[in-house]
């Protein structure tokens, strides 16, 4: 969710709580006043009565006094001589309906009997006055909300433009490109200050990563040189008919070491290349098809081994990507299943959409399936192999969006290769 979308839902739900809470006490309020006022009239018009029988000392149940309908009742016995209002219907005189009124009860003397006076008032003009400015007032603050509402989206839409604007031009930044991060001015101090802080990152970032691949370049280059020299003159050693056969064991020794040196420095060049994104260059392909012509390239070693393959290729996995990495991305999983599988042993190819899986068989496995994609983590204690096949494996992997799986059950290695987010098929 969006920080301006997150900033309006919650305005808007504290706003439709504050005035929910405002239009209540409103209400509340106005009817307290309303039934204020007409119980002060009664209040009135309860002295005028008392005013009226203490000059007359009488009253007619057929009359009417002011405006009000008056009910007047004799009293025997004991009663309470307190003063109640409260709230009653009473029949309307000019129709069948009732009506809701406001009334106050009071006891007095009438020619020495007393009596229980009922004065009341009408209350339907209120109501419809309470309606009226309830109904005026739901309006009023319904309006005022949704303008509020729009003035602030409006408003912080405008406020963060600055820092929407940044974070598309952050979004577009190619790290592996000379060009320096460009940022839009603004005139929010913190909106500023984040453009500076950002700015210095991204430079410190370039300089960072041109020092880090000049350093891969020149290492790539230096280091190799000396040990291709090295193997060169180690092997001429070896064809010598001069030496012992203890010198002849050394100098192998020597030269297997050396071998070893070689590919654990060209594993490493390649790892730090492909975390630095250095292959900037991708095409479209289909892992599929790569994966067909990839195999003839390891005929001869399996052939050697006597290792039977079984392919079911029945669908594309689509990529877009390095080409020289997905050659070595098959190529490592490839020689891994050729390399630990058994002598006559298997190796089971299937594709469908979107999905790829290699088997083979081989030894029962002793570590966790998982951790065979850490770097010098291997299953084979064997010179040949220096633990960084898989580690480059899952590195493209994680720089392409797609996922990888070791799945070890009865002999058979699989490794599963789908696109992140899809469910795989076991």
């Amino acid at each position: 969710m969006k920080l301006l979308e997150k900033t309006s839902r919650i305005y808007l739900l504290a706003s439709l709580v504050i005035y929910l809470a405002v239009g209540v006490a409103f209400y509340w309020i106005i009817k307290y006043m309303i039934y204020d006022e007409v119980e002060t009239r009664l209040k009135v018009e309860m002295r005028d009565f008392e005013t009226f029988i203490h000059t007359h000392d009488t009253w007619n149940n057929n009359s009417y006094f002011v405006e009000n309908k008056i009910e007047v009742i004799p009293v025997y016995g004991e009663y309470d001589p307190s003063v109640i209002f409260k709230d009653t219907l009473i029949q309307n005189r000019y129709d069948e309906g009732v009506g809701p009124f406001r009334q106050v009860t009071f006891y007095t003397v009438i020619g020495g009997v007393p009596h229980r006076v009922a004065i009341r008032k009408s209350m339907m003009e209120s109501y419809k006055l309470i309606e009226a400015i309830s109904a005026a007032m739901i309006t009023f603050l319904g309006l005022l909300m949704i303008s509020m509402f729009l003035f602030q989206r409006r408003l912080s839409g405008k406020l963060w433009k600055p820092f929407y604007d940044t974070l598309a031009r952050i979004k577009e930044f190619d790290l592996t490109q000379k060009e320096k991060l460009q940022l839009p001015q603004s005139e929010v101090t913190e909106f500023s200050e984040l453009d500076d802080v950002l700015k210095k990152m991204a430079d410190k970032m370039q300089h960072d990563y041109t020092s880090l691949k000049e350093f891969t370049e020149n290492a790539s280059h230096e280091i190799q040189t000396p040990l291709a020299l090295i193997n060169a003159r180690v092997e001429q050693f070896i064809q010598s008919k001069d030496l012992s056969e203890n010198h002849t064991y050394w100098i192998e020794e020597i030269y297997h070491a050396s071998r070893r040196m070689s590919r654990l420095n060209q594993g490493l060049l390649l790892l730090a290349k492909i975390e630095n994104q250095q292959f900037t260059e991708a095409e479209d392909m289909d892992l599929t098809d790569l994966l067909k012509n990839k195999l003839a390239d390891f005929e001869d070693i399996i052939r050697h081994k006597e290792i039977d393959v079984e392919m079911n290729l029945g669908g594309s996995f689509d990529v877009h990507m390095s080409h020289a990495l997905a050659d070595i991305f098959l190529n490592n999983i490839l020689s891994n299943a050729i390399r630990h599988n058994l002598p006559k042993g298997k190796i089971y190819l299937e594709s469908e959409t979107n999905l790829i899986r290699i088997s083979n068989t081989g030894h029962d496995l002793k570590a966790d399936p998982e951790r065979l994609f850490e770097r010098f983590k291997k299953e084979s204690a064997g010179s040949e192999s220096v633990g960084l096949g898989l580690a480059i494996v899952k590195q493209i992997c994680d720089n392409y969006g797609l996922a990888i799986e070791y799945t070890y059950n009865e002999t058979i290695h699989s490794i599963l290769i789908r696109p992140e987010g899809q469910e795989g098929n076991g």
